[in-house]
């Protein structure tokens, strides 16, 4: 208990700092943990070959870790009346005015690129009068974090849902009621909660989540990422043309449709993208001697 209270007390004082200084510091904890772990340096590289990508496209992305996370205490502590305002600015927000209005609930889906938390908060703020977002989360391991994040991450307008059943009921509910629901489609779901498909043409689990969500809801799908600018000018959400997801498609046909979205979207920034992110791995409670399907090696 001591431990999230002084964590929190941490998260408050850094929250009221200029989003300009935490970005800068962030920027050197980001390359600080890039050369101190040799893991996680030597995953960065695999999965930036893995792409096809050359080391200069996606070297920024090293800082940018860092500045992910150390803007979150500004990101989840700023007061809640508190408008993001002039650091906000939309591209493309005719594409999401259009599917809110259609009123048949909006599936929004955006990768570990740029600041994703801004996307949610983005939408709350611009859309969350007419139809509040639930967002899916995965509750943090660590106990001191798990406290600091239960009691920090929620808005106005901005709801968490679990990554379990109920999480999966109250979002099916959430868009039947015409409201939005924003995912993380490259975020690797346990085991039976996904199948395997190409992600920059390496096999990767891939949660079914959003192919069910639209074959349940027949909502309407958007893609969206939030651009991190420098200097800590703030950010800038763009609103992308979506793939088409029908709900005849099976979840393998689905599944490969969103990934192939989402690598178009994170080449258009690799510089954002969180290349330490360990996409390839096992979901929890597969086989470790299992081997991806033969058509998902394809």
């Amino acid at each position: 208990m001591g431990a999230i209270i002084e964590m929190s007390l941490i998260f408050r004082v850094l929250s009221r700092w200029p989003l300009r200084l935490l970005h800068a510091i962030g920027a050197v904890l980001g390359w600080i943990t890039f050369l101190a772990s040799p893991t996680y340096r030597q995953r960065f590289r695999a999965n930036v070959v893995t792409a096809g990508l050359p080391w200069a496209a996606a070297r920024p992305a090293v800082a940018g870790a860092g500045r992910m996370v150390a803007e979150l205490p500004w990101l989840w502590l700023r007061p809640d009346g508190e408008l993001l305002g002039k650091r906000l600015r939309w591209e493309g927000f005719e594409r999401l005015e259009q599917a809110v209005a259609a009123g048949k609930g909006v599936l929004l889906l955006t990768p570990h690129l740029g600041c994703f938390e801004i996307c949610a908060q983005a939408y709350a703020e611009t859309f969350g009068e007419r139809a509040p977002i639930t967002v899916l989360f995965r509750p943090a391991r660590k106990e001191w974090i798990r406290g600091v994040v239960d009691s920090s991450r929620g808005r106005r307008h901005l709801e968490t849902a679990p990554a379990n059943l109920a999480g999966v009921r109250q979002m099916i509910r959430a868009l039947r009621a015409g409201r939005t629901v924003g995912l993380l489609p490259d975020q690797v779901p346990p085991e039976g909660l996904g199948v395997w498909s190409p992600f920059f043409g390496r096999p990767a689990y891939t949660m079914t989540l959003a192919h069910r969500l639209i074959q349940q809801t027949g909502a309407t799908l958007v893609l969206l990422w939030g651009e991190r600018l420098p200097k800590g000018r703030g950010y800038v959400v763009h609103v992308m043309e979506p793939p088409v997801i029908t709900p005849e498609l099976g979840p393998e046909a689905a599944t490969a449709v969103i990934n192939a979205a989402m690598e178009s979207l994170i080449l258009k920034a690799p510089g954002q993208y969180l290349w330490g992110y360990h996409r390839y791995k096992k979901p929890r409670g597969l086989d470790i001697g299992a081997a991806p399907p033969a058509e998902a090696r394809s």
